[in-house]
């Protein structure tokens, strides 16, 4: 993860063209020269004297400046001496034109290989090969193959084909909207899609950031690099559902989710949301006033509100009263038909009321065409209001020809407009989905409803055992041990291996008795007949079995025996049937899933999928993507115990963490009423693990490892760990308690609280590009109180972090401070990080003090006396700090 010399990449000062004879360099010079590139371009050609009026040289050693950036358009296996060379001259950026179509299958993986050898030594970023190159408007930069200009905007749009770039360019000039950078990626051998989110995310021209793609080669790196571009501006994403297969949609988009990105259905709706988001910041809820000329076109945008989950607002006493005045005494007040002989005077005097009522968040204003109000001045209404309107203002004015000149006219003053209401309304609420997906991603979980600590090591000697065994699955009293523990409850489960056997059993158990035949080939148990219940005597359970085994060798000859599962008989009582399990993400690591469950839960597909690690809010936000949610927490009579539910997709997600050999799990069903919940039936595959079972995951997950137990010099012990989001309301108390002056020392500014946000970059963490410990006392995270808080947050780059931190003044004179920086010290040797820095004030000498004890460099900030620059050079320093 590195935005090293991206910048040589687009904002290059010299540039040099490897050409290789072709219409590509000729192309790309030409779209240089009439975009106004500032520097030199110079042309590397023996077959040519000058190229677009710029001189040619021979070879790249002739070369009078080193470029910053090549663009090589010679055939791909000459690439290798070329960047070789290029990266010998000074050159830390090169694009690769041609691709990889014309080498042999068995060739390309030596040859990328060989290319980011060539690259490595000199630090220089590769973009392609088989990228059409990209366009930069404020560089005045367009190095691309397209014959089209690009107008400079506040978008950046990076894509996975051509064909779709130079689509939204031409839809972009048409419609006069412009972007920031269009970039083609090509096949992502160096510069991938990850390493220009981070860029574009630092990137002040950039607002919001579009997305083509097609498939995600590493989605650790992906991840988290979205994650932090979508917390800075919005990410949007369009991606083909059915391409490719491994991983499927369902696990794509839970990775989207999980990220906070806002995915559109097509290309139209990509391009659309440019002009959306520009009404997102007036956008608060979901409640929309629907006010049109045609009842039809309001009913019809109504269906798509509810399509989408969104609400129709209820209007306020003195709303209604003055709506009444302008509609017919029947009709409904939202939406609100003005009729269609509706002129602009009722539609301003309409609006004035909506703009006005709190309960409203956006009004959509449709206008159909109609010989008694014209369309242009309604559109100057909707501009003269858009200043002062605290609403989102979306306005639908069909008809190709009629509603043309005042849809030009809105878009031009940037309110959003569609020639349909539905797609007006969809647009309405891909800004409350963009909305929530940000609240989501700032939400501060709760505290775990009780204490949970999982036996790793039972589990693990379970496991190890069925895989010493060479098996795979575990049969199902395995199963119901590995459920154990992780602490999920789970229905007495008896393993017998033959009929009699299970005889035996049933005589200890209390009867009734269920019977279930257990087959590691035989994934639903009901499609053979081996279920039943209800059996009252060892006689009849010994019947039953011998007629199961029958049936299976009759059903599936070559499935395997593996026994009989005896269980007591549970009164169901009113509890749902769900499922919740573990299945492979592919390269997006395992994924959680949850759902309806039973024997028919694939022709139910009600089912939601989630990455680990979770906590409890992740956990309900997984269970609310399902259709059987609304009924567990809504049912007046038939409740679920929803914390239960979600602590049990928590146990779930760190048996994942625990166990790499862990391949897929699958409880269904799982019952649940208000009282908790309980596992009938569990399905366990493992597969011997390489490596560290973390790495694996999309997201790194809580780095337990770090945890440590530190005694105080008044014997007081403390807990030195990670922060994790439960911890918000312990900082938020831990700043609370610090004097004025302490807070301005440490925020350089006089705070009185830590607000929310603050607190939730401080606690969300990703603990794979930053670190935050936090000395705590007794309890569970959001309860336990925090002594102290020190942080380190590196660039993407991670050669350099700067680190911050904060002591309870009760703890000051202990050496608290000093344990928390030389474990953050410590850390940061251990990632490879080069450098800490920090800034620090003048007056604040006790932290000055301890830098110095530290090993830190001190130097004065040139342009501001008050403030001290200090630099603790990791590879310099040979003290301890352990």
């Amino acid at each position: 993860m590195t935005i090293h010399h991206l910048d040589a990449l687009f904002k290059p000062d010299t540039i040099a063209l490897i050409c290789g004879g072709g219409d590509s360099e000729v192309m790309i010079a030409r779209n240089l020269m009439k975009g106004g590139f500032k520097g030199p371009v110079m042309p590397v050609d023996a077959e040519r004297w000058a190229l677009e009026g710029a001189l040619a040289y021979p070879d790249i050693a002739s070369l009078p400046l080193s470029p910053a950036l090549a663009v090589i358009t010679r055939p791909l296996p000459q690439a290798p001496a070329l960047i070789q060379q290029l990266g010998a001259c000074g050159t830390r950026a090169a694009l690769l034109v041609n691709d990889q179509q014309r080498i042999p299958s068995n060739e390309r993986s030596a040859l990328s290989q060989a290319i980011l050898n060539a690259a490595k030594p000199y630090g220089l970023r590769v973009l392609g090969p088989g990228s059409c190159g990209f366009n930069v408007p404020s560089s005045q930069l367009n190095v691309s193959l397209s014959c089209q200009p690009l107008l400079p905007g506040e978008i950046a749009f990076i894509t996975e084909s051509d064909t779709i770039g130079q689509t939204a360019l031409d839809i972009g000039n048409h419609h006069g909207f412009g972007f920031s950078h269009l970039i083609h990626l090509g096949d992502s051998l160096d510069v991938d899609l990850a390493d220009l989110l981070d860029y574009l995310a630092g990137d002040y021209r950039t607002r919001a950031i579009l997305l083509y793609l097609e498939q995600i080669g590493n989605a650790r790196k992906f991840m988290s690099a979205a994650r932090r571009a979508a917390r800075l501006k919005p990410v949007i994403v369009l991606k083909p559902r059915r391409y490719p297969e491994e991983p499927d949609d369902a696990v794509y988009a839970a990775a989207f989710r999980r990220a906070g990105l806002l995915r559109v259905q097509d290309s139209d709706e990509l391009l659309q949301m440019v002009e959306v988001l520009k009404a997102a910041k007036q956008v608060n809820n979901d409640r929309l006033a629907i006010l049109s000329n045609s009842s039809s076109m309001s009913l019809l945008a109504t269906d798509t509100l509810y399509r989408f989950d969104g609400r129709l607002a209820q209007f306020s006493e003195a709303t209604q009263e003055g709506l009444e005045k302008l509609i017919e005494p029947s009709a409904l007040l939202n939406p609100v038909d003005l009729g269609d002989q509706a002129d602009v005077q009722a539609y301003r005097r309409a609006l004035d009321l909506l703009l006005a009522d709190p309960g409203v968040d956006g009004v959509l204003v449709i206008k159909t065409p109609s010989a008694f109000g014209e369309t242009a001045p309604l559109a100057e209404a909707l501009v003269e209001r858009l200043a002062q309107s605290r609403c989102c203002l979306i306005a639908s004015f069909p008809g190709p020809r009629t509603g043309a000149e005042a849809r030009k006219c809105l878009l031009k003053r940037q309110v959003p407009t569609y020639e349909t209401a539905s797609a007006a309304v969809q647009a309405f609420m891909r800004i409350i989905q963009y909305k929530r997906n940000q609240a989501l991603l700032m939400e501060t979980p709760p505290s775990l409803p009780e204490a949970f600590t999982p036996d790793i090591g039972a589990a693990r000697t379970l496991v190890n055992r069925v895989l010493a065994q060479k098996r795979r699955w575990l049969d199902e009293h395995e199963a119901a041990q590995l459920l154990a523990a992780y602490d999920i409850p789970m229905v007495d489960t008896r393993l017998a291996h033959s009929p009699e056997e299970a005889a035996e059993i049933a005589a200890a158990l209390n009867p009734p008795v269920f019977l279930k035949i257990f087959s590691p080939d035989v994934p639903h148990k009901s499609l053979v007949g081996g279920m039943i219940g209800y059996l009252n005597t060892p006689d009849a359970v010994r019947q039953a079995a011998t007629v199961m085994l029958d049936r299976l060798r009759l059903a599936a000859p070559a499935a395997r025996f593996g026994g009989f599962v005896l269980q007591p008989m549970v009164a169901r009582d009113g509890a749902y049937e769900l499922t919740l399990g573990v299945r492979s993400g592919e390269r997006f690591g395992p994924v959680i899933f949850f759902g309806q469950g039973g024997a028919e839960v694939a022709a139910i597909d009600d089912l939601a999928y989630g990455l680990p690690p979770l906590n409890m809010h992740l956990a309900r936000e997984i269970m609310a993507q399902t259709r059987i949610y609304q009924r567990l927490r809504y049912s007046l009579l038939r409740r679920a115990n929803l914390n239960a539910l979600a602590l049990a997709l928590v146990k779930v997600s760190q048996m994942v963490i625990d166990l790499g050999e862990l391949v897929a799990l699958d409880i269904n069903p799982l019952w649940s009423n208000a009282q908790g919940i309980i596992a009938l039936d569990v399905r366990v595959e493992v597969a011997p693990a390489s490596g560290d079972p973390v790495r694996r995951l999309a997201i790194r997950p809580y780095p337990k490892e770090l945890e440590e137990t530190i005694c105080l010099p008044d014997e007081q012990e403390l807990l030195l760990r990670p922060v994790l989001p439960e911890d918000e309301p312990s900082l938020q108390a831990l700043v609370a308690r610090a004097s004025p002056e302490d807070l301005r020392r440490r925020f350089f500014q006089p705070i009185r609280e830590l607000s929310h946000e603050m607190a939730a970059t401080l606690t969300q963490i990703d603990y794979h590009r930053e670190m935050a410990l936090v000395a705590v006392g007794p309890g569970l995270p959001g309860k336990a109180q925090i002594y102290g808080i020190v942080n380190l947050s590196t660039g993407p780059n991670q050669d350099r972090a700067e680190y911050s931190i904060i002591v309870d003044r009760a703890m000051i004179g202990l050496g608290l401070g000093n344990r928390l920086m030389r474990r953050i010290i410590n850390y940061a040797r251990a990632r490879g990080i080069g450098e800490i820095y920090g800034e620090v004030l003048q007056e604040n000498k006790p932290m000055l003090q301890l830098n110095r004890a530290l090993g830190f460099t001190i130097h004065a900030d040139p342009d501001d006396p008050s403030l001290k620059h200090v630099i603790l050079k990791l590879h310099d320093i040979g003290m301890s700090v352990g």
